[in-house]
């Protein structure tokens, strides 16, 4: 092998494992992101259904709201 073809691999092989640690700093992130996005769907599903206990609550009165006392 020259060693103008021994230089290009070896360059390639350089590139190539920068490239591998990209994959694994990316990959690490997008898990961990995954991670959050599923812990803020729960939250939003609890904090939905919480307001709809709420309104189910609050829709219950039989009695009219009484006016403010500025009328």
């Amino acid at each position: 092998m020259t060693n103008a073809m021994s230089e290009r691999l070896d360059a390639l092989e350089v590139r190539m494992a920068f490239q591998d640690d990209t994959i694994e700093i990316l990959n690490a992130t997008v898990t961990e992101q995954w991670a959050v996005i599923d812990a803020l769907k729960r939250e939003v599903a609890r904090l939905a259904d919480r307001l709809q206990d709420a309104e189910s609550r609050s829709s219950g009165r039989t009695e009219p709201e009484p006016p403010p006392p500025h009328y």
